[in-house]
């Protein structure tokens, strides 16, 4: 909560406003890309934190859940589906057998690397638009 002696200016709203606008208008397109690929817009996501994860090139279900701020049984299904469709494949672990490695497929890769694409040149588009509104706060004592 803010101190009461702190007031939000009109300008400070609109900065607020204009950022969660282009942050949706980014959202919107990054799921009409998705679509265009028969992928849902979180099933895009699936494939790019398993590509993400730093310093490997696989994820857990847990880290998958927690990129996506899911329950874990929702990332398993997730996972299932995206299985299905021949983009994932879990494996088990070679170092530790109790856990499972999810990893991209030929065709989850070929994917990513298109939907990626067009993600790089829509950031790109948005530059200068895009900015992160500057709201300062006093210190609190």
């Amino acid at each position: 909560m803010f101190p009461s002696a702190y007031k939000l200016r009109k300008n400070d709203f609109e900065a607020l406003s204009q950022f969660r606008y282009q942050m949706r208008r980014f959202e919107r397109f990054s799921e009409r890309a998705a679509q265009a690929e028969g992928l849902t817009p979180q099933q895009y996501l699936v494939l790019l934190h398993i590509k993400g994860v730093p310093g490997r090139n696989w994820a857990s279900v847990g880290e998958i859940a927690e990129r996506l701020q899911l329950q874990p049984h929702g990332a398993v299904a997730l996972v299932t589906r995206c299985e299905a469709l021949g983009l994932v494949q879990r494996r088990r672990s070679e170092t530790d057998r109790r856990q499972i490695e999810v990893h991209l497929l030929a065709e989850g890769e070929r994917l990513l690397l298109r939907l990626a694409e067009l993600h790089r040149a829509e950031l790109r588009s948005l530059k200068g638009v895009f900015d992160v509104p500057q709201i300062d706060l006093p210190e609190i004592p």
